[in-house]
């Protein structure tokens, strides 16, 4: 997501330029809105930012106040209806939304406004379709319009929800209680910009003011920008996702203060220091992996190299939404450099392993190319446990890890050895171990409520183990730790 104010300046281009930093959070479609302070345009579609838009298409957008999206669907389907920002016109008031996260009680909220199953496509729309409800009921108190309505929409909203929010005059952003999504604030000489991760705020030429913060929502407009606290202070629990430290967020993005290229190296030397290979090569998995292979290469001593060349033109393969893509897409984007890599016993290092389609092809690729040894070591614990605040990683039956002990993942992956950084080195490799982390997905134990399907799911599967069963949050979904027992089955 990206925004930003400057009365002025024609701000099209600044958020074309803030997308194409943020396109690795999302691949699927593009969009922006942008106002002049009387009216508001909007132009989205499907494909990446520089499909989407060109000097002609931004030539037309003008105005000072925008939003702008990048898309990676993990609710609601993957089509032009649901890609952002949502616009909605409504008891007179224009507005825009742009979303990152997942709802988690997207039914109840249905219900309790009286909508038809269906009548929304994606949790997004749901948000946009709740504001639009009470700008056109109002009165909405002393703050009114569009600030007005969130005031009344939020507090009821439960799972993940960073969001960047415009009407024809104010630039609003939003994080959930927990902070599950990233979302920072960034000054002009002229004015101001919200973004998903630093790096956006670096190309528009926007200093860094601070992070938002979990539980705030920031108004920008005429009257300078200001801050208000929609939750009361109990609900204010810092969550962010562990995997934006891991993987999701770029290698020069600040989180909690740290670079997160220089806490990816500590991974790898963290992990050197836990799982020893006897090697010759230490390679990592373009681009996620590099930084640890660096890492584990400095602090055990094997030398570190090429192995594996990553073909520029292809995107995330993770973030693509169809498995079969996905597998293919390893081929298309990695292919081995033979002559590096043949007869030498390698340490290969990645960020994580998932559903396990990458890793295993990676391990065949290697092998056909002639290594003689493949030792996997990867820079995050097991992924055991699905994500429902941002991550399409499918059901706990898709997770490699889910069932299978270390062993059994090695032997299917077809590595010779294979071990997992810890959950205490990886905290610690953050450089801010006691900041407020979800690692749901590594230990089962969620910090917010969960949908009420997943959580019978995860109840049944711990029902035949020692497992703590979670707590009932507001909507009768857990909340609270899941213990990441084994529960049997197979993945």
């Amino acid at each position: 997501m990206f925004g930003v104010w400057a009365p002025g300046r024609n701000v099209a281009p600044l958020v074309f330029d803030g997308l194409h930093a943020l396109q690795h959070r999302g691949q699927e479609s593009a969009g922006m809105a942008v106002s002049d302070g009387q009216t508001m345009l909007v132009m989205k579609d499907m494909g990446l930012v520089s499909q989407v838009f060109n000097d002609y298409k931004l030539a037309s957008l003008v105005g000072h106040l925008a939003v702008g999206h990048t898309r990676y669907s993990t609710a609601g389907g993957s089509s032009w209806h649901n890609a952002q920002p949502m616009y909605k016109n409504a008891g007179g008031t224009e507005f825009a939304v742009a979303h990152n996260g997942n709802l988690t009680n997207v039914d109840d909220l249905a219900q309790q406004a009286g909508m038809l199953p269906g009548i929304f496509g994606s949790d997004s729309d749901l948000v946009a379709e709740l504001i639009s409800y009470e700008l056109s009921a109002g009165p909405l108190g002393p703050e009114g319009g569009l600030v007005g309505a969130l005031g009344r929409v939020l507090p009821r909203l439960q799972g993940a929800f960073s969001l960047v929010l415009a009407d024809t005059e104010r630039l609003i952003g939003v994080r959930d209680p927990n902070g599950f999504r990233p979302l920072c604030l960034g000054k002009l000489d002229d004015g101001w910009v919200l973004a998903s991760e630093t790096p956006a705020l670096d190309i528009s030429g926007a200093h860094f003011v601070r992070e938002v913060e979990p539980g705030e929502l920031v108004v920008i407009g005429a009257d300078g920008c200001g801050t208000y606290r929609p939750w009361p202070p109990e609900r204010v629990r810092p969550s962010l996702c562990i995997f934006e430290f891991v993987y999701l967020a770029r290698p020069d993005s600040r989180l909690y203060g740290q670079e997160l290229h220089a806490a990816r190296v500590r991974m790898g030397e963290l992990l050197a220091e836990q799982a020893p290979a006897s090697a010759d090569l230490v390679v990592g998995v373009p681009d996620s992996g590099m930084p640890a292979a660096e890492g584990y290469s400095r602090k055990s001593g094997v030398p570190f190299g090429q192995g594996l060349v990553k073909n520029r033109y292809i995107g995330r393969t993770f973030i693509n939404p169809e498995p079969g893509q996905r597998a293919l897409g390893v081929r298309r984007k990695l292919n081995p450099l033979r002559e590096a890599i043949a007869g030498k016993r390698l340490v290969v290092v990645d960020d994580s392993i998932v559903r396990g389609t990458t890793t295993r092809a990676i391990v065949a690729m290697l092998r056909e190319a002639g290594a003689r040894e493949v030792h996997l070591r990867i820079s995050s614990p097991p992924y055991r446990w699905p994500c429902f605040f941002g991550l399409d990683t499918g059901t706990r039956a898709e997770l490699v890890a889910a069932d299978l002990e270390v062993g059994e993942v090695r032997a299917y992956l077809g590595a010779d050895s294979l071990a997992y950084l810890s959950l205490d080195a990886l905290k610690k490799a953050t450089g801010v171990p006691s900041a407020g982390f979800c690692d749901a997905c590594l230990t089962g134990r969620y910090p917010a409520p969960v949908p009420r399907e997943a959580a019978l799911t995860l109840s049944s599967r711990l029902s035949a183990t020692d497992g703590e069963l979670p707590a009932r949050g507001p909507s009768g979904a857990p909340s609270g730790p899941v213990s990441p027992s084994r529960a049997g089955g197979s993945a």
